[in-house]
């Protein structure tokens, strides 16, 4: 199956990089990195999620970059960067996104760095890095968690406990390949992953995504997932740090969000989209991209870290 699957028109078409480049990790595994916008523009920088690539911020992308520098890339076995070595781990994360960092980013400067699911998680691990709290201004967390993924979720509609949490983790680790997009997969995608209301073209675009995942990339980082315990790395995200959760979000309910809003040192808000789905970038594509531009005007107006800015506290909240 081709790696590249998703969509070409359309908003969530992804747009052609100014440039593109690679990216190598601590272990030597490759990243592919795309950077658009006009360069000396305050920049973001998006990390996406499990079994999702670049093409998923297309919507950001396309927005962003008139006025900003944007880099993406794909996380790796995802997209088109290659599948490294199993086993995975969150200090994989925290490697690549260092590697990215330091690749794109001149010594000092700082970015906006946005993680949607499995790349919030990203955010989280490397919280600690020296790579990470030199270039990180702000940070904004899009339907993701910090632990016990896997026993919270509600994909299958069953009480919580053992056997709920013993099957999901067998579905979400499936070794099975998805195969084509079809009526029915995109029908299982949407219950999944998304709000009830997620009109087709957003659905298309997301099982297109998703499908292209390989499986045993998909299989080896469910068990990453599976296992997650990033509760500390949550706590040391010492940045200002905006939090957006869908209602409906069965992979990652809103739990998740409200614990990292009680928990960030320095939460700037938690937005919560009623009836929206774990794939708030596609789902509400203008309100995350005005998310990041609350952020980056933070950080272009010099707010320093411990400093109340009420203003952005509650264009985040809504």
């Amino acid at each position: 199956m081709s790696r590249l699957m998703h969509v070409v028109s359309g908003p969530y078409a992804p747009p052609a990089a100014a440039r593109e480049l690679t990216a190598v990790s601590a272990d030597g595994a490759r990243l592919h990195v795309e950077v658009h916008g006009p360069e000396g523009a305050p920049t973001v920088v998006l990390a996406h999620g499990w079994t999702c690539s670049t093409a998923f911020w297309a919507a950001q992308i396309r927005s962003l970059a008139a006025d900003h520098q944007v880099v993406a890339y794909d996380q790796r076995g995802h997209g088109r960067s290659p599948a490294a070595q199993a086993p995975y781990s969150t200090e994989m994360l925290a490697d690549d996104l260092e590697a990215v960092l330091g690749a794109t980013l001149a010594p000092g400067e700082k970015a906006v760095l946005v993680g949607h699911s499995m790349g919030g998680m990203t955010m989280m691990a490397a919280s600690r890095r020296p790579k990470f709290r030199e270039h990180a201004a702000a940070v904004l967390l899009c339907s993701t968690g910090s632990s016990h993924l896997v026993a919270e979720s509600t994909v299958l509609p069953l009480r919580p406990g053992r056997l709920r949490t013993r099957i999901t983790t067998a579905v979400l680790g499936a070794r099975a390949p998805l195969g084509p997009v079809t009526p029915l997969g995109k029908k299982v995608l949407r219950y999944a992953t998304m709000g009830a209301g997620s009109s087709p073209d957003k659905v298309e675009a997301c099982a297109r995504i998703v499908h292209a995942c390989p499986t045993k990339v998909r299989h080896h980082w469910s068990r990453v997932l599976a296992e997650l315990e990033l509760d500390e790395g949550a706590a040391e995200l010492r940045v200002p740090t905006a939090v957006i959760a869908g209602t409906a979000d069965r992979l990652t309910p809103v739990v998740h969000a409200r614990r990292l809003a009680a928990t960030l040192p320095e939460c700037v808000g938690l937005t919560e989209l009623t009836g929206l789905g774990h794939m708030t970038p596609v789902e509400a594509p203008d309100l995350v991209t005005e998310r990041i531009r609350d952020l980056a005007g933070y950080v272009t107006n010099g707010v320093t870290n411990g400093e109340t800015n009420d203003e952005l506290k509650g264009a985040a909240s809504a």
